[in-house]
């Protein structure tokens, strides 16, 4: 099952390359002060999932801005724990990854990175926080294994577990009928 995904996760396409050089970026980060609702409220779920979607959109802003996210081929290595950007400039983008989920558009269902059989025990992470955040408010979506979803869904599932985790960013890694969800880490951007 772990090679199956690995096949899933082999990358999209890459786009025209133009020469350019990276800058030096530091990681981005977002203050508590650019989000409307400031922490996750602890008592309310539903405005902890419209803060965290808040956070995810100026973290994805911030990186198509910077090193040109949309444009980006990728590419995940789940043995080495990373997942790789080519942009359109010709940029090399690496990040840690996490595996929040997959999305089976065919019949609609959404299997939890935290229990999946194809993720490596340290790429759960991410997931187990929105698991244990699911736990906390009742939400049975979020703590069961196989659901039927979304693409919606998927981003607001991997925007929790981004917000949660302070993760740098999430992704959604789309490979035939399968889309992978995912959060990275602090980003490393070289001339590829």
């Amino acid at each position: 099952m772990f090679d199956k995904l690995k096949q899933l996760l082999g990358g999209g396409q890459a786009g025209a390359a133009v020469p350019e050089v990276p800058p030096a970026i530091a990681p981005i980060h977002i203050a508590e002060s650019d989000l409307d609702d400031g922490d996750l409220p602890p008592d309310e779920p539903d405005r902890s999932l419209d803060a965290s979607m808040h956070y995810l959109d100026a973290l994805t802003n911030a990186h198509n801005g910077t090193w040109r996210l949309g444009t980006a081929r990728w590419d995940a290595d789940l043995d080495a724990g990373t997942l790789t950007f080519t942009n359109d400039r010709g940029w090399k983008i690496v990040a840690p990854v996490q595996v929040i989920g997959t999305l089976n558009t065919a019949d609609g269902t959404w299997l939890w990175g935290w229990d999946h059989p194809s993720v490596p025990e340290p790429l759960r992470a991410h997931a187990a926080l929105v698991r244990d955040f699911g736990a906390a408010h009742g939400l049975d979506a979020f703590t069961t294994r196989h659901i039927e979803a979304s693409e919606e869904d998927g981003w607001q599932f991997a925007a929790l577990a981004a917000y949660l985790a302070k993760a740098q960013g999430a992704y959604r890694g789309p490979s035939g009928q399968t889309m992978i969800f995912m959060t990275f880490g602090e980003l490393t951007i070289s001339q590829a």
